[in-house]
């Protein structure tokens, strides 16, 4: 794939040696994504060191079900994606299949989606979505689920133009002691 500008871009798995890159991508995204829905001390607080060392654990501890992407450009990791099984259903989630014995279909939670700032609409953040679904697949889930939050309108027409639709779904978390709403996203994996 290349980008708007013609770079190549190469989708490959995230490796532990990628955890600085990856954090650096993942704090300025948050800086600038969610300028005015989060706390701005919360944001300027944000330490890619810190991050780096959290993803580096990790990494070392997540299940082999889930996959970690990056996406680089000229040699450096400009995105991350990051999927895998969905965590427990919850009262929210399709009701018990009516067929005894047998279980209801996988699905698949896009757990994280950074592209660099300064390269969002290059092309990089459609191209980790597309290795993201083609892992969804291959680990047989029927559909795919992710948590945006609210006020993102940005990030919520990308996930629309690929596809997803809002469920009804709502959670808050608090970030820096201030509410923040999410919304959930699905939409079928085949």
């Amino acid at each position: 794939m290349t980008t708007a500008d013609g770079a190549p871009v190469r989708v490959r798995e995230m490796t532990e040696g990628d955890a600085g890159a990856v954090a650096a991508v993942r704090v300025r995204g948050w800086q600038v994504a969610y300028e005015g829905l989060m706390p701005r001390a919360y944001l300027d607080g944000l330490s890619v060191p810190e991050q780096a060392a959290a993803q580096r654990v990790r990494l070392r501890r997540r299940s082999p079900a889930v996959r970690d992407l990056v996406a680089e450009r000229a040699g450096a990791v400009v995105g991350w994606a990051c999927v895998g099984p969905a965590p427990a259903p919850d009262a929210t989630d399709r009701p018990a299949p009516e067929v005894p014995g047998t279980a209801p279909d996988p699905v698949g939670e896009l757990f994280a989606l950074y592209v660099a700032p300064e390269l969002i609409g290059m092309g990089i953040g459609r191209t980790l979505m597309t290795a993201s679904l083609e892992h969804a697949r291959e680990a047989g889930f029927a559909e795919l689920r992710l948590w945006v939050v609210r006020g993102n309108a940005r990030a919520r027409r990308f996930y629309a133009r690929a596809g997803f639709t809002p469920d009804g779904t709502e959670q808050t978390d608090e970030v820096g002691g201030e509410p923040v709403p999410e919304l959930r996203y699905r939409r079928p994996v085949g």
